[in-house]
């Protein structure tokens, strides 16, 4: 066992954010912080994307703190655009990241310090940010008849992009951004594509303006204040119309239907009578967050969630999360560790320093 100041887990936007506030506040990686990462490479859940997700497509990158992403090619995989920009970003500020090592359970320690269990080996830390974000965690509903369907069911998150679709018959579920883009992408090499959502679709004209993002923020950080499950994305933010999105409402692309009630043999069926034959389901329904190594812990509450003051889990002030609810955007997750970074010294005080040991920042 290893002892350590702070555990932060992940290497993503919000994990690099909090390691680069670490040192810039002169904490030195390998000594006073050391950062383990669940993913293969650099490039938090980023690596994963689709190849036809172009960085062009990707609405509000902002860059990390320290060091901006320009003179990015728009037509390039977002996937490999931002594994090189976050492979630099660690070689630039000596992060020394190690990878791929698993997190998978935090308990309870001894003299109130965190016992974090991994596959390099366990820790003992005063305090930990968790920075695992959503990617490792897709949701995946549940409709009768669904282990009877004959064609190929996949997820958003093993999504590969159109091409392999061509010819057969989609239907995608979900309401979201990635819903969209996988309809507008899918449409001119598919036999048919069939678009269904549990709730109208919301499409919002016009610019996102900042005070409109505060009111967005706001209301995903009252629920999680309250100890609710955050929010969709969607649900708050409603979904941008562009160009594309225009043309493809006019063309019938996104053209709606409720949700089916049931999936049968080959296809999905309503109640009223109404099926669609399928080759492919193709779910489009998002993630939840990935914090199941911190169950041991009990910080659920009673309505799903966990309640959070900020970056700080209500129940343990030893905690943080950060890129969880309300920052869980990329510019969020940058000011989330920042400020989690700056209540974390304050609770492993003079425990940091030279040969006092290390924060590790772990991904799950």
């Amino acid at each position: 066992m290893r002892d350590v100041a702070v555990v932060v887990i992940g290497a993503g936007q919000a994990g690099l954010s909090a390691a680069y506030h670490l040192r810039r506040s002169g904490l030195v990686p390998e000594r006073d912080f050391v950062v383990l990462d669940h993913a293969p490479e650099a490039g938090g859940a980023w690596q994963f994307r689709w190849p036809s997700l172009t960085y062009g497509k990707v609405h509000g990158m902002h860059s990390l703190p320290g060091l901006e992403l320009t003179g990015a090619d728009p037509r390039r995989p977002s996937s490999e655009v931002i594994q090189e920009y976050f492979a630099e970003y660690e070689e630039t500020f000596g992060l020394r990241v190690h990878r791929p090592v698993d997190v998978r359970a935090v308990r309870e320690g001894d003299d109130g310090r965190l016992r974090v269990e991994t596959s390099e080996g366990v820790w003992s830390a005063r305090a930990l940010i968790s920075a695992t974000g959503t990617w490792g965690r897709p949701f995946w509903p549940r409709y009768p008849g669904q282990d009877l369907f004959r064609g190929r069911q996949l997820h958003t998150a093993n999504y590969p992009g159109p091409e392999e679709f061509a010819g057969q018959r989609v239907v995608v579920v979900g309401g979201g951004a990635s819903g969209t883009q996988h309809l507008m992408e899918l449409a001119p090499l598919a036999a048919e594509t069939t678009w269904v959502t549990r709730r109208p679709p919301v499409f919002r004209e016009g610019e996102f303006t900042e005070e409109w993002g505060r009111a967005a923020v706001a209301r995903v950080e009252e629920r999680v204040r309250r100890g609710l499950p955050p929010e969709s994305v969607v649900s708050v933010t409603a979904l941008p119309v562009t160009e594309a999105i225009r043309a493809a409402r006019d063309s019938g692309v996104l053209e709606r239907l409720p949700m089916f009630d049931r999936i049968t043999a080959d296809g999905v069926a309503w109640d009223d009578g109404r099926s669609v034959a399928a080759d492919v389901i193709l779910w489009a329904t998002g993630f939840r967050a990935a914090v199941d190594h911190l169950a041991p812990l009990r910080l659920r509450e009673t309505g799903g969630g966990i309640r959070m003051e900020g970056t700080r889990v209500a129940r343990d002030e030893r905690i943080h999360l950060v890129g969880y609810g309300p920052s869980a955007s990329t510019i969020g997750a940058n000011r989330a560790g920042r400020q989690a970074v700056r209540e974390v010294l304050r609770v492993v005080g003079g425990e940091v320093g030279p040969g006092a040991g290390a924060v590790a920042v772990a991904a799950g």
